[in-house]
């Protein structure tokens, strides 16, 4: 069978990954950015959806090295998709929330360790929960912690709050220059040399095991 996102075209083996928050400046670009780029690198097809209006993601495809593995836009068309990885806007909601959701084959939420990043994302969880393909298992939602210190009182707080939302706790990515090193270059950590990157890779273990089962 075959259908098609606007200019895209895959088979019904496509997974569609969605990164979401509400909140502007939670992560989900660096997430976006990064999984596009592990998935590129293991030969994937994989196209990266931007469409948070400060293009972030669009933006890190225009630096990417000629020599990387190639990622598609999503103003290409393509008839074979593995992967869809989505970097949603700031405050997607509505309808639009809810076809995004349907079409996912999972939600990452990206959570920073602050009391505002963590209340708009108690809110939003909130929404995702009430959504009919989430409600009936279609749809999967997980969390990441981002930009996390673990040795603050405000990353105990962040553990604590993601604990207690009952859905799986995929990394605690930690604050680090390599993620803003890597963006520059138009790469993902997983494209970086292995000896900068050992303790990143590390943390992504988990997440990418749980997204490559949905």
């Amino acid at each position: 069978m075959v259908f098609a996102f606007g200019n895209i075209i895959g088979n019904m083996s496509m997974k569609n990954v969605l990164i979401a928050n509400p909140k502007g400046g939670s992560g989900k670009s660096t997430l976006a950015t990064n999984l596009a780029g592990y998935f590129a690198l293991r030969g994937r097809q994989v196209m990266l959806e931007d469409l948070d209006r400060q293009q972030s993601a669009a933006n890190w495809l225009t630096r990417r090295p000629i020599e990387a593995p190639a990622i598609f836009s999503s103003n290409k068309k393509t008839e074979k998709l593995d992967w869809l990885i989505t970097d949603s806007p700031a405050g997607l909601r509505d309808e639009k929330l809810a076809d995004a959701v349907k079409a996912a084959d999972c939600v990452i939420v990206p959570v920073q360790p602050s009391a505002f990043d963590i209340g708009a994302t108690s809110d939003f969880l909130e929404v995702l929960a009430s959504e009919k393909s989430i409600r009936k298992n279609k749809t999967f939602v997980a969390l990441v912690g981002m930009r996390v210190n673990m040795r603050t009182n405000s990353a105990v707080k962040l553990a604590s709050f993601m604990k207690e939302s009952n859905l799986p706790v995929l990394a605690y990515l930690r604050n680090t220059q390599i993620y803003v090193t890597a963006a520059e270059q138009g790469l993902s950590i997983f494209e970086m040399r292995p000896s900068l990157v050992e303790q990143e890779i590390a943390q992504w273990k988990r997440l990418l095991q749980w997204i490559n089962k949905v």
